[in-house]
């Protein structure tokens, strides 16, 4: 009984159809419109594809540049607020800011690369000298070493945020005036990094004006532990050590300066004590944070060989020396982070990644010494928010 109302529903829709057809023109004129416009995209996209696309990953750049400027000028803001109440100055910084900002550092002439190591330190180290005095001068009332350390750190991240908006700024003009295809195509495709690591450098701001530790002081704050109640005392720019008993062995436990942000010099301070002791040193632990891969847990613990420490090269380059020439072994571990974890604020993951990566220099010690030995343990990083 229900199939026949169904048969001539569709057999009325089939006439309907038809009569449509029959309206304008038939099914053969239907065909031939479809195919001349078809036709007209193709030609259209030979002649102009490439034009619509540069016009299409021009407007996806576009927002990418008006959000980092947002985040550039919140950084701005961020620094020039920080360094007023923390510094009390009676004058208007916002121009001494601004200037620092466009602060820009030329590296050594490496047409001959001998002696390029120590061009390099003298340059790194008269470009800390001059930002920490530009601090120290628009925060005149501030006589806490703590504070211009963190200042400082706040108007760096308030600089790499400036830097990372005018270079993207600039590729995103050259694209647009040029309308190249490919100019615009390898800006889109680093953009998502780049806004990863701008946001990154955002969230860093919070953390270094309220002394926060961040990502990167994963090491310091694993030596602060270490060194938790002993006596320390202070070697060469900024950094600490401590006399740990540790297995039965001496583990010369060190450090950047803490809780300021700072960084010390851990290839001076690493060879000052390895030359304290007549190079009579059975073993060097690096523990430093490391880029994860995508995949990898935060907070998961490697152990390698090397020298855990990044930078330009300054400092590696003086330990190895140094163990080169009293045949010292360097052992490396590392706890691994998203790119944007070591200048945000620490996260829950890696503050409980500490204590693994205890247990494993203890393994690491017990492999590789034996009692009575003498070695050395640096926690590489940011020692900001963390003491000793």
């Amino acid at each position: 009984m229900t199939l026949l109302p169904i048969s001539d529903t569709i057999a009325q829709l089939v006439s309907n159809a038809s009569i449509q057809t029959s309206q304008f023109g038939g099914g053969e004129g239907w065909t031939q419109y479809l195919g001349l416009f078809t036709m007209a995209i193709f030609f259209v996209m030979i002649f102009y594809g490439q034009r619509i696309q540069s016009h299409l990953m021009i407007r996806d750049v576009e927002n990418s540049v008006h959000k980092l400027r947002g985040i550039k000028n919140d950084g701005r803001k961020n620094a020039i607020e920080t360094l007023k109440e923390l510094g009390k100055s009676p004058v208007d910084i916002s121009p001494y800011v601004d200037r620092c900002l466009d602060y820009f550092t030329i590296g050594p002439q490496n047409m001959d690369p001998a002696g390029i190591v120590a061009k390099l330190d003298h340059i790194l180290e008269v470009r800390d000298q001059r930002l920490l005095a530009e601090v120290k001068r628009m925060a005149p009332q501030c006589e806490d070493d703590v504070q211009l350390h963190n200042m400082e750190n706040t108007l760096e991240a308030a600089m790499a945020l400036n830097y990372l908006y005018k270079v993207v700024r600039h590729y995103y003009i050259q694209g647009k005036k040029t309308m190249s295809l490919y100019v615009i195509m390898q800006l889109q495709m680093v953009l998502p990094m780049v806004m990863k690591e701008a946001e990154a450098f955002s969230a860093a701001l919070t953390a270094f004006s309220f002394g926060q530790p961040i990502g990167d002081s994963v090491g310091p704050l694993i030596a602060g532990k270490m060194m938790h109640s002993y006596k320390t005392r202070k070697v060469y720019k900024d950094c600490v050590v401590a006399e740990v008993p540790f297995e039965g062995r001496t583990a010369l436990v060190m450090k950047a300066e803490g809780p300021g942000g700072n960084v010390g010099k851990p290839g001076d301070a690493i060879e000052t004590v390895i030359e304290e002791n007549k190079g009579k040193i059975a073993m060097l632990v690096m523990i430093d944070a490391g880029l994860k891969l995508e995949g990898e847990t935060v907070g998961e613990v490697s152990e390698g060989i090397g020298s855990a420490i990044g930078g330009p090269g300054v400092d590696a380059f003086k330990i190895e020396e140094k163990l080169v020439k009293y045949k010292i072994p360097i052992n490396a571990v590392i706890i691994k982070e998203d790119i944007g974890d070591a200048v945000a604020p620490m996260r829950k993951e890696i503050h409980d990644a500490a204590d693994k990566a205890i247990e494993r220099v203890r393994e690491l010690v017990l492999e590789r010494t034996k009692e009575g030995d003498t070695l050395i343990i640096f926690g590489v990083g940011n020692s900001i928010g963390i003491g000793q």
